[in-house]
């Protein structure tokens, strides 16, 4: 624990209550859109922070929650295994961080360059943000995920399209920590629109209990559901090292070496597998959170603390959970709209900041195959009846591109390259490497928010920069 720190304590109280507000709407939008309990990730989102917090030993500001890359394969298995064993498969992504900490404390960083390079993080990442697409336009239009009409259409347009708009324009233009937040923005544009059109079901709200238990769920473990999720693990992975990476260019500590990645994966895996014990989302570092600490200048580990402490507390507060579960379905489809597609985005961005070159054989067949199985919802396994078992979406393509990655000759090729084209040809740090301009372009806070996290003024990133977004 951090001595030097020495903010009078109502100062702290109210930094940790602004930094849940900068996470609040990414936090509960994923539960809101995979259909589990948001007073549940409230909790563990808070529990989770507590229990990095522990593990690092309080020396890193950062806050834990919901992770937007488990959205796809949660919807469908909860829909093919059911909540619990999809709850059993979130325990075991958890200790997919716990053993990629052990192996980080044996090894070092260097593997992760090996078995997880641009070629493989991008087209994945890519696929992540196009297989929701569907979903996206679905709710948008006022349909549920599989195209059944829920609200007429130009009443769904009519609330979709100014919440996407509002999001955008906070994105793009906000000042300040107004930046940061454009999802609850764009939410409460789209709310008060529903309230005006007469979509909100208030009867739930008003029959809901003041104080009430989260609806928790215990898991069970089902080999298919686990084997289904465990591969998504890896994205967020690298996800985790770009946000710690991120929080201590803004503090300016080495989070790398103390408390040590091993630690902070560590913490990472326990808080993902304490969610899936109370049937919460994954786990991950939130950017937001990252921007507010730069923008706010406030590096006490303690402001995680009680922002952890008003989610928990939040959580059992049973109308808070009933108003969030009645947003309407066009409000959180018009800002899906932007944030699929911005996953996407940042999966081509890889890509090209990697300068990947897909005229190379083995290139264009990692990222065809791997786009094609992620998207096109190719299924590997014994057959297409109920009974069958297998693979496919997300956790297919992640398999298949480390797979292919790992058999095909010349997967160093692209780090040879990035070496030499660095200027100066000045020796990379090890999981990639910063080239910096003196101002940050116009939009770093948009692209911190869809995932491009970046060292102030940084101009290019590396695979340490270039995440996955919750």
């Amino acid at each position: 624990m951090q001595d030097e720190f020495n903010d009078p304590l109502w100062r702290t109280v109210l930094s940790g209550a602004q930094m849940l507000f900068v996470a609040f709407g990414a936090l509960v939008l994923m539960p809101l859109i995979t259909g589990l309990d948001p007073n549940v990730a409230l909790f563990t989102a808070g529990l989770g922070t507590l229990l990095f917090q522990v593990v690092t030993g309080r020396q890193v500001p950062v806050f834990l929650a919901s992770s937007f890359a488990f959205i796809t394969p949660i919807i469908l298995a909860k829909g093919q295994f059911g909540l619990a064993a999809t709850m059993g498969g979130v325990m075991a992504a958890g200790f997919v961080y716990t053993f990629l900490g052990l192996a980080v404390k044996i090894k070092g960083t260097g593997f992760i360059d090996r078995l997880l390079p641009p070629v493989v993080i991008g087209p994945v990442i890519i696929s992540i943000g196009l297989a929701m697409a569907p979903i996206a336009a679905n709710m948008a239009m006022g349909k549920s995920g599989d195209g059944a009409e829920l609200i007429p259409y130009r009443t769904a347009m009519l609330i979709s399209m100014p919440a996407l708009l509002t999001t955008l324009i906070v994105a793009v233009f906000g000042k300040g920590i107004f930046r940061l937040v454009p999802i609850i923005s764009g939410v409460l544009v789209g709310f008060a629109l529903s309230f005006y059109f007469g979509v909100v079901d208030t009867a739930k709200i008003a029959a809901a209990p003041w104080l009430a238990l989260p609806n928790f769920t215990a898991p069970e473990f089902n080999w298919q559901a686990i084997l289904f999720i465990v591969p998504v693990a890896l994205a967020p992975a690298i996800e985790h090292i770009g946000g710690v990476i991120a929080v201590g260019s803004v503090t300016g500590r080495d989070y790398l070496k103390k408390p040590g990645l091993h630690r902070t994966l560590l913490g990472d895996g326990i808080a993902t597998t304490a969610a899936g014990l109370f049937g919460g989302p994954p786990n991950t570092t939130y950017a937001e959170v990252t921007g507010a600490v730069m923008l706010t200048k406030n590096y006490n580990p303690k402001i995680m603390t009680w922002a952890a402490i008003f989610a928990i507390s939040l959580a059992f507060i049973g109308k808070f959970g009933a108003l969030l579960q009645s947003i309407p379905v066009p409000v959180m489809g018009g800002i899906l709209c932007l944030l699929f597609g911005s996953i996407a985005a940042v999966g081509m961005n890889t890509l090209i900041r990697h300068k990947v070159d897909l005229a190379e054989a083995r290139n264009l067949v990692i990222v065809s195959v791997t786009l094609v199985f992620g998207i096109g919802g190719v299924l590997v396994g014994t057959g297409t009846g109920p009974d069958d078992v297998g693979l496919k979406g997300i956790a297919l393509c992640a398999i298949v591109a480390i797979a292919l990655n790992l058999l095909l000759p010349g997967n160093d090729s692209w780090k040879n390259k990035a070496q030499n084209d660095h200027p100066n040809n000045k020796p990379r740090c090890p999981v990639g490497q910063f080239e910096r301009i003196k101002k940050a372009p116009r939009g770093a806070f948009l692209r911190l928010r869809l995932g491009v996290q970046l060292r102030p003024g940084c101009a290019a990133h590396c695979c340490k920069c270039s995440t996955l977004s919750r």
